[in-house]
């Protein structure tokens, strides 16, 4: 089948799938904010994407064509000719826009271009994750005043995976991505397991933290949890919001657990106030994983509360427990239970099952807070090497 061909039949079968409307002057206006140089650093991957959605050139040429090619041994000028002299041989002869004029990106059916756009900030063509989210936040400055966007919607070998989705449907609200902090285990009902609405019932609001922001390709930094914070309870001071919140998290650990406490004061005291570091979240009901959704249903989100969360670069999670004696023992610590040992071994195989990295910590080591603070100067460092951690 000759690419034209094809690109017809699929132009008739993507759009029965109803793709969101992306206007043409949103296509222009964000055409002409991205930097093509930063898109063309990878000459085969760019034009393999070029050649998937636009380079419809059949190999047969029409009788004029062929004759020229016989007498004066010349061929047409072809749109990938036409790539390989302005784009790539003479750099800045196209801008981002022309390039997109001769593809046709401006009047092509919305499905194709939404397909490409996903395909150009994928780790096929940017190799570079910092570029993909540079990239992405361009595309969107331009494509969310229509009601579109590109959304993180899995993960391919470390690097995230873009979809086009509408901003506007009911499915695509942003999802609750982080249930924390609370006073008390939250009763939480999943209304719709297909848009992510999820309700907590009963209870003081402000009981439960609940963190819905896109969780950036960098991880979870304490910036991103102070700007949340900030917002949320419109204080207009940072040094304020910082502390305020600083002490919020605090007063949802356990009382009986002086070791979850000592963990989080000396993660603070030894990392300093560094809006680069990843942030600590303490008593996680539920972190929103769609992996987990898709294979076994949001219910079993629901199985591992996490006494901390660390959510890293590239999709990594770290759970870090601390480990008393109620985890196997009953009567306030006089009888052995090997009913709780044996559910807290199965929630944590669950969670490394679901690609957490779980690290447990037995509560002698924290019971003191030098003590702890000598336990996480030496790990700390050691796990930000192994998770590539940079600040």
């Amino acid at each position: 089948m000759s690419p034209s061909r094809r690109y017809r039949l699929e132009d008739l079968l993507w759009e029965e799938d109803a793709p969101p409307e992306i206007p043409k002057k949103a296509r222009r206006e964000l055409a002409r904010a991205l930097d093509l140089s930063e898109l063309t650093q990878h000459h085969d991957r760019f034009m393999r994407l070029l050649e998937r959605f636009w380079i419809a050139e059949d190999p047969g040429l029409s009788f004029a064509e062929l004759e020229g090619l016989l007498l004066n041994g010349t061929r047409p000028v072809t749109l990938r000719d036409r790539i390989e002299r302005y784009v790539f041989r003479n750099p800045g002869d196209w801008s981002t826009e022309e390039l997109f004029d001769n593809l046709g990106a401006f009047e092509a059916g919305d499905a194709r271009l939404a397909r490409f756009l996903e395909g150009l900030v994928s780790a096929d063509v940017l190799l570079d994750d910092r570029l993909q989210e540079k990239t992405v936040s361009t595309i969107n400055g331009h494509l969310r005043s229509a009601g579109v966007e590109l959304r993180v919607t899995g993960n391919d070998g470390g690097y995230p995976v873009f979809t086009v989705v509408s901003t506007r449907l009911p499915g695509n609200r942003r999802p609750k991505n982080i249930i924390f902090a609370s006073f008390a285990k939250p009763d939480i009902r999943f209304q719709s397991s297909v848009d992510n609405d999820i309700e907590i019932v009963g209870g003081n609001p402000d009981d439960t933290l609940i963190y819905d922001r896109e969780i950036p390709i960098e991880g979870l930094r304490w910036r991103d949890l102070h700007a949340w914070w900030q917002d949320a309870r419109e204080i207009s001071s940072d040094t304020e919001a910082r502390g305020n919140l600083y002490q919020r998290l605090l007063k949802s650990l356990p009382d009986n657990s002086e070791g979850q406490k000592n963990l989080f004061i000396a993660y603070h005291q030894i990392l300093g106030p560094s809006p680069g570091d990843p942030a600590l979240l303490p008593e996680v009901w539920l972190h929103w994983d769609h992996r987990t959704v898709q294979e076994r249903g949001p219910e079993a989100l629901l199985r591992s509360r996490m006494d901390f969360l660390l959510l890293l670069p590239h999709g990594q999670r770290v759970v870090l427990e601390v480990d008393g004696s109620q985890h196997y023992t009953r009567d306030r610590g006089r009888t052995p239970d090997t009913g709780k040992y044996a559910e807290m071994v199965a929630a944590d195989r669950d969670l490394k099952l679901r690609g957490y990295e779980v690290f447990r910590f037995g509560h002698d080591e924290l019971k003191r807070l030098d003590a702890a603070q000598a336990v996480l100067r030496q790990f700390l460092p050691d796990m930000f090497r192994r998770f590539k951690v940079s600040n």
